[in-house]
């Protein structure tokens, strides 16, 4: 029935998941209705979210939202993205807390590796812990709950 329903439903894969586990019965008291993403929607909504440009980067960092979409390919807002919120030079990785190189002129600091199991966590950390508080405040928790 869920499968017939989002064969024909406008942004299917937005709210896919989301109605099968509100409506599990196992889950639905301890679900909170968030995807953690950061979508910029018509209002009232329309068949697809907005493109999001360099314009709404503020936006999507006060959002504390881990994941935002949709973009345009190569969009100047990704290269931001990669530059100031995932410190990702040109052509490398990520860096994670096993990356201990220098990133003096450009160089990749996961050139050299140190512990695996090194978590180094950034701001971007402190901003999800800081959305995943406020969903499960006791002003959010519950009214925000699957229904």
């Amino acid at each position: 029935m869920v499968l017939m329903y989002y064969t024909n439903f406008l942004s299917s894969p937005e709210g896919y998941f989301h109605t099968v586990i509100c409506n599990a019965q196992e889950f639905s008291n301890t679900t909170v209705n968030s995807d953690l993403h950061f979508i910029s929607w018509d209002t009232p909504p329309k068949q697809h979210p907005h493109y999001l440009y360099l314009e709404d980067m503020q936006r999507m960092v006060e959002s504390n939202a881990p994941f935002a979409r949709k973009f345009h390919h190569d969009d100047p807002v990704l290269d931001r993205i990669d530059s100031e919120l995932l410190f990702r030079g040109k052509g490398m990785l990520v860096p994670g807390g096993w990356c201990v190189g220098s990133r003096e002129n450009g160089t990749d600091p996961c050139s050299v590796v140190g512990s695996t199991t090194v978590l180094r966590p950034t701001a971007g950390a402190k901003r999800l812990e800081n959305l995943v508080i406020s969903l499960l405040s006791n002003n959010n928790f519950r009214s925000q709950q699957c229904k």
